[in-house]
C-alpha cells in the first residue's frame, strides 16, 4: 500500500486531477435512483477519506475501512465525526449492516486473484442490509493493460515538489506497479522512496461472477465519472 507516501497521497492525486466530489456525487445519484431511502454507507478501502467526506455532506451516515493504518489516521483527521478503522476487505467484520457499500478507485484489485476477489465481494455483501447496494470501481481490465507504458505525476507546490514515475509491468494476471519517488521538502530536503503495488487484472466477467456468487445482481454502468468502469449490485 502507500506506506511510504501516505502523507503525500492527496497532493499527488490532486496533481493528477482526481475529482473526489464528482465521483462521490455520481455514486450518490445512482444510490438515490435504486435505493432512494438509503441512509447509511460503508466505504471499503477509504484511503484518506476524501470520498467519505463528500458522502457525509450528502446526508449519509458513514463508516470507513482501510488496510493501511497510515491512511486510516489521515482519514480520521479529515473526517473526525466518522468512525474509520483498519481492516482487510477480505475479512473485516462490523456489527452494522449498511444500505450501501462502496469500494472505489480500483481498490478491489488489491485482492489480486479471482478467488480472493470473490471473498472480498462476499464479505462486502455480508455487510449490506436488506435491499442493500454494492458499488465497485474496477482497476484496468486485462486486455486494456499495456506493458511497458511510462507513467509520471509531478507535484509543484511552493513547499512541496514530487516526481513519481513507474513503468507498467505484468506477471500473468497481476499488474506490478513499482512507484519511484523523489520528494523535496524544506524540512527534509530531497528523499527517494519506493513502493511496490500488485493488483489483479480482473475482467468484467470476474466481477460479474463474484457478485453472482455473493447473491447480488450485477449491472455495469456507463458513468462518466468512472471511465475505467463502474459496477452496481443489489441484494
Amino acid at each position: 500500500m502507500f506506506t511510504e507516501t501516505a502523507a503525500f497521497y492527496d497532493a499527488i492525486y490532486a496533481a493528477r486531477g482526481k475529482d473526489y466530489v464528482r465521483e462521490a456525487d455520481a455514486v450518490v445519484a445512482h444510490l438515490r435512483r435504486v435505493r432512494p431511502d438509503a441512509t447509511s454507507l460503508l466505504d471499503v478501502g477509504c484511503g484518506t477519506g476524501a470520498h467519505l467526506a463528500r458522502f457525509q455532506e450528502n446526508n449519509l451516515a458513514c463508516r470507513g475501512i482501510d488496510k493501511d493504518v497510515k491512511m486510516v489516521a489521515l482519514a480520521r483527521a479529515r473526517c473526525p465525526e466518522i468512525e474509520i478503522e483498519p481492516g482487510d476487505m477480505l475479512d473485516f467484520v462490523l456489527p452494522e449492516r449498511f444500505d450501501a457499500v462502496t469500494c472505489l478507485f480500483g481498490a478491489a484489485a488489491y485482492a489480486r486473484t479471482p478467488d480472493r476477489l470473490g471473498r472480498a465481494i462476499a464479505n462486502m455483501s455480508q455487510h449490506l442490509g436488506e435491499r442493500g447496494v454494492l458499488f465497485v470501481e474496477p482497476f484496468i481490465e486485462p486486455d486494456a493493460f499495456e506493458v511497458g507504458n511510462l507513467h509520471s505525476i509531478f507535484v509543484d507546490e511552493p513547499d512541496l515538489k514530487i516526481a513519481r514515475m513507474n513503468v507498467s509491468k505484468r506477471v500473468g494476471s497481476i499488474a506490478i506497479i513499482d512507484f519511484h519517488y523523489l520528494i523535496a521538502t524544506k524540512r527534509s530536503g530531497v528523499e527517494r522512496r519506493f513502493e511496490r503495488h500488485e493488483l489483479g487484472l480482473f475482467s468484467e466477467n470476474d466481477y460479474h461472477e463474484a457478485f453472482r456468487a455473493a447473491g447480488l445482481s450485477f449491472e455495469a454502468l456507463d458513468e462518466p465519472a468512472f471511465p475505467r468502469g463502474f459496477y452496481l449490485g443489489s441484494k
